[in-house]
């Protein structure tokens, strides 16, 4: 059984920064994708960054460019999110969704096998 385990949700102030982890209970290497998913209250789950296991390939939703960062350590088997100039807007549960596919449409969550039970980030204003 493949279990993700995401870490590093907090409540912070607008402006500040946090950074996700996810743990996957087996290789990231099994996997050919890993992304970062979120969703609010009343909201669908929308894609933020994915970032390939087996090359440099990585990618984000359009308003998430600049502000997040995804990025993985194999060593540690840890995949990130980097989070800077929080705000409000980007209170919501996220989600780390692992494929062991190469063809998927890299946004959708309905193309991804695996998903965590979500971390809960709330910024105030």
């Amino acid at each position: 059984q493949v279990n993700l385990v995401e870490s590093g949700g907090d409540s912070v102030q607008a402006g500040e920064s946090l950074r996700l982890a996810c743990v996957p209970s087996v290789e990231m290497n099994n996997f050919f994708y890993m992304a970062w998913f979120r969703q609010a209250p009343g909201k669908e789950r929308e894609g933020i960054a994915v970032i390939s296991t087996k090359n440099s390939y990585r990618d984000y939703d359009n308003s998430k460019t600049g502000r997040f960062i995804i990025s993985r350590d194999n060593a540690k088997n840890t995949m990130y999110l980097q989070m800077d100039s929080l705000q409000p807007e980007d209170t919501a549960m996220y989600y780390c969704a692992a494929s062991p596919r190469r063809s998927i449409s890299r946004f959708q969550a309905t193309d991804y096998s695996y998903w965590g039970r979500g971390t809960q980030v709330t910024v105030s204003s």
